[in-house]
C-alpha cells in the first residue's frame, strides 16, 4: 500500500476516457488499495483511477459509511436535483456550485468482479456522478455555475 500522486487539473490524463477492466489482477488490487489510502490521506470522499494517472474504469468512494469500490461503473437511473458546493482532489483549494441528480442508481463490479447495484442520495449520489465523470475525461469544473471559490483547509496550506 502506498500513496499515489494526485494529478492536478491541466494534466492531460484527466481528459482521457478510461478503459474497462477485463479481469482482476494483483496489480489492480494494489491500485485499489493505493487509491483508498490516497483518498483517505487527502481527506477526499472519492477518487477515480485517472486522478492517479491510471486510465482504468475504477473509482473508490467513502462518504462516511465505509469504502465503496466500483469497477466498470455505469449509471442506470437518476432522479431529482440538488445544487451544492463541490470540490475535487485534482483541483486543490477550490470549490464550485454544481447541480447534480439527488438520486442515483448504478451498477458496477466489486473487487471480486461480482456485479452489484448501488443506490445513493444526496452526497453519495453527487460522489458517484462526480467520480464517474472522471472515467470519461470530464471534470466538475465543466459544470460549475459561476466562479470557483477558494476553500481553506485546516491541515494544509494553499499557495
Amino acid at each position: 500500500m502506498a500513496l499515489r500522486e494526485i494529478k492536478i487539473q491541466g494534466d492531460p490524463v484527466l481528459t482521457k476516457e478510461c478503459r474497462p477492466v477485463e479481469k482482476m489482477t494483483p496489480r489492480l488490487e494494489l491500485l485499489i488499495e493505493d487509491m483508498l489510502d490516497t483518498m483517505y490521506d487527502a481527506n477526499g470522499v472519492g477518487l477515480a483511477a485517472p486522478q492517479v494517472g491510471v486510465l482504468r474504469r475504477i473509482v473508490v468512494i467513502d462518504v462516511g459509511e465505509g469504502p465503496i469500490v466500483m469497477i466498470n461503473p455505469e449509471i442506470l437511473e437518476t432522479s431529482g436535483e440538488q445544487t451544492g458546493s463541490e470540490g475535487c482532489l485534482s483541483v486543490p483549494g477550490k470549490a464550485g456550485t454544481v447541480t447534480r441528480p439527488n438520486y442515483v442508481k448504478a451498477k458496477a463490479l466489486n473487487e471480486n468482479m461480482e456485479e452489484f447495484i448501488i443506490e445513493g442520495e444526496e452526497l453519495l449520489a453527487r460522489a458517484i456522478c462526480h467520480e464517474l465523470d472522471h472515467l470519461d475525461g470530464h471534470m466538475y469544473t465543466e459544470l460549475v455555475e459561476g466562479p470557483l471559490q477558494d476553500v481553506e483547509y485546516d491541515d494544509e496550506e494553499e499557495e
